[in-house]
């Protein structure tokens, strides 16, 4: 299923993108699309055989803004340098082990929402990552079966950076990832079951229609069942959260000099295999 939630700010709506590309809503039969019901496997089911049945009620996507896919994120678990490619644009060697930061749940947007430039940024970045959606509690799994099992689903997520504050003003990565507005999520959150395998999924992104990233997550260093794995041994992970799984070649850091850092007016467009595409217009903060 394709699950997503529309409507203003704070006020959006659970729905359905059906099979025929009909948008349906979803409010008659749960109050949101959040842990709750990711977790709930008859709630699912409910809506599965709803979809089937063509009986939702239709809506006009007509001036309708499409939110995050999840509400209520407890926590957003990042992993850096996940490529091989980009691992090689940047100079670093591949990490022997995963790295992990985080995000906080308020930097997440809609996928066409509004990215910010923070004040006295020069080196605001961009990162088109898959984004993995946590649908059941997990802690200190055992093998890459349990990870797998314990996915939602999946959605395109913007990993918006600045590298200025994350690499050269001192202390964690933090500084440079949780700007306002740094984290748009979705269109869509697509289950588990329409992905068979997230090792063979295209990433692509652009600047102002110019092709910037074109990777797959075959390049991951560390891939979705590992990654899942890894952070439950270092934190519980809950129904509801997500991972983004980190960015391949492609970002404006890995540029020559000059290198193409994002302006306000910028557009930037990226989208996933079967996930969707966002696309952002830069303003500033």
């Amino acid at each position: 299923m394709k699950l997503l939630r529309v409507g203003m700010v704070g006020a959006e709506r659970p729905a359905l993108l059906d099979g025929t590309g009909a948008l349906r809503d979803l409010s008659g039969l749960v109050p949101d699309i959040d842990g709750a019901l990711l977790a709930d496997e008859g709630k699912l089911a409910q809506i599965r055989t709803a979809a089937a049945s063509g009986e939702l009620p239709r809506l006009d996507p007509a001036g309708l803004r499409t939110g995050p896919p999840v509400a209520r994120i407890g926590k957003v678990v990042c992993i850096g340098l996940n490529y091989h490619d980009h691992a090689r644009e940047t100079g670093a060697a591949p990490p022997g082990e995963p790295i992990l930061f985080m995000k906080a749940p308020d930097t997440v947007v809609g996928p066409d929402d509004t990215v910010l430039v923070p004040r006295g940024s020069v080196k605001t970045d961009w990162e088109v990552e898959l984004a993995v959606v946590i649908g059941r509690t997990a802690r200190y799994l055992e093998s890459d079966a349990q990870a797998l099992a314990a996915v939602a689903g999946y959605a395109v997520a913007h990993d918006v950076s600045e590298r200025a504050f994350q690499i050269e003003r001192g202390g964690q990565w933090d500084k440079g990832k949780n700007c306002e507005t740094f984290n748009p999520l979705g269109p869509w959150l697509v289950t588990a079951d329409e992905v068979p395998d997230p090792q063979h999924l295209g990433l692509r992104l652009w600047v102002n229609g110019e092709l910037k990233q074109d990777g797959t997550t075959a390049e991951q260093i560390f891939p979705v069942a590992e990654v899942v794995r890894y952070v439950s041994r270092f934190m519980t992970l809950y129904p509801g959260d997500v991972i983004n799984t980190g960015t391949p070649a492609g970002v404006a850091m890995g540029r020559p000099e000059p290198k193409p850092y994002l302006r306000s007016g910028d557009v930037v467009e990226l989208e996933i295999d079967g996930l969707g595409r966002q696309r952002q217009e830069l303003k500033d903060a």
